[in-house]
């Protein structure tokens, strides 16, 4: 009996490969434009303020009305920002290799959104930590500055667990986390379950668009933090099913749980030990609990259901 289920295991497994290698062969013929980036950090920070008048024309959208060109001379003169763009020089002196891998992501995404047109791609050098790489209409932007890696001296004071974030390994899932803000539907309530969720679909579609991207690159841990959640799984889903928090709209439960921070806050002893965001790797694992019973449901569809449902349908079980 025992032969008869490996046997049985062994042909799905061939089955499931066969079906993905066929996917990625049909992703593969997908047309698109190819990707030219367009440097803008050369362009700006390796100018003078003689080309202002011709970059404001090029990229009008990078600068807003209302300033003065004092305000963009000063930028372009800035002595910490000139460290940026030297830094950001030193790291991507071409960007061939990243073009190549925009524009298999590309694919992936066209595979799925026939109608996505290649966006135009311009890379900056910003000294704003906050906004990482961003889809913006027909623009997608990178800003370099804040993929130098996490020993770069200049992200000196900053902390550990912002810049252990700041890699070129995170550019694309930082490219698709901000695509799939524009295609998973919001919360319908502000439940701890419907926020883990949200997150879970987003990490979901870097399952989708990025299929050869380690799974800590895709949620920003380091190997060690994925380890800890994949072997702590049973126990982080106990926790939330015995305190009840599944269905709580407590507010203070993000900052706990989905937010990013130096680790999770369950109130235990071992919360030192723990990676931030846990909420978003637990719903993470729901969704695709969901996705894998449920093969029938596009993935269209899949991020327009709610919490509730996929929850309730995913047949979720912690690995133990």
């Amino acid at each position: 009996m025992k032969k008869v289920v490996f046997i049985v295991v062994v042909l799905f497994v061939i089955v499931s490969c066969n079906d993905k290698d066929k996917k990625e062969h049909e992703i593969a013929d997908v047309p698109v434009d190819g990707v030219t980036i367009n440097r803008f950090d050369k362009q700006f920070f390796g100018g003078s303020p003689q080309d202002l008048p011709q970059l404001k024309e090029d990229y009008p959208y990078l600068f807003p009305e209302g300033n003065d060109d004092s305000v963009w001379i000063g930028k372009m003169q800035d002595p910490f920002q000139l460290k940026l763009y030297e830094e950001v020089q030193k790291k991507y002196p071409t960007t061939d290799a990243l073009e190549n891998d925009l524009e298999a992501l590309f694919k992936h995404i066209k595979y799925y959104y026939p109608n996505f047109k290649t966006p135009k791609v311009i890379t900056l050098v910003s000294d704003d930590i906050q906004t990482k790489a961003v889809f913006a209409n027909d623009l997608l932007l990178i800003p370099l500055s804040l993929y130098l890696g996490e020993d770069n001296y200049l992200y000196e004071g900053l902390t550990s667990y912002q810049v252990e974030q700041f890699t070129p390994s995170q550019i694309l899932p930082d490219v698709v986390t901000s695509f799939a803000a524009t295609k998973v539907t919001p919360p319908r309530d502000r439940t701890l379950l419907g926020l883990m969720v949200y997150f879970g679909k987003e990490l979901y579609m870097q399952d989708v668009l990025l299929p050869d991207a380690p799974d800590a690159h895709k949620i920003g841990y380091k190997p060690e933090q994925l380890q800890w959640a994949q072997e702590n799984e049973a126990e982080m889903w106990r926790y939330f099913i015995d305190k009840n928090l599944l269905y709580d709209t407590n507010p203070k439960l993000a900052a706990r749980f989905i937010n990013p921070a130096p680790f999770t806050k369950f109130y235990l002893e071992f919360d030192n030990e723990t990676p931030g965001r846990l909420g978003r790797w637990v719903g993470w694992q729901i969704v695709r609990a969901y996705a894998e019973n449920n093969k029938n449901v596009t993935l269209q569809e899949l991020l327009a259901i709610d919490a509730k449902t996929i929850f309730e349908n995913a047949k979720y079980k912690p690995k133990k």
